[in-house]
């Protein structure tokens, strides 16, 4: 597995999906909380970029679901911005 540093840059490219971060055995629960709102801060710019034409992959809406999903199950605070 990557350092964290590498992973933070882009988690997306590091995990399948927001769960596949949870079932992790590599990084403590604030690291995975740090990983899923880096996560979660692209998929909102990605879901901008959708809104405003650009078309890529997996729904950034769904992807934003299950991040905030994620960070609940962590007992994280969950943001609407």
């Amino acid at each position: 597995m990557n350092n964290l540093d590498e992973i933070l840059k882009d988690p997306a490219c590091n995990f399948d999906t927001p769960a596949d971060v949870l079932s992790s055995d590599n990084f403590s629960k604030d690291q995975k909380i740090e990983i899923l709102r880096r996560w979660d801060d692209d998929a909102r710019l990605l879901l901008t970029a959708q809104s405003e034409g650009m078309k890529q992959g997996k729904s950034s809406a769904e992807v934003l679901t299950q991040i905030q999903s994620a960070l609940a199950k962590l007992g994280a605070e969950v943001g609407d911005t």
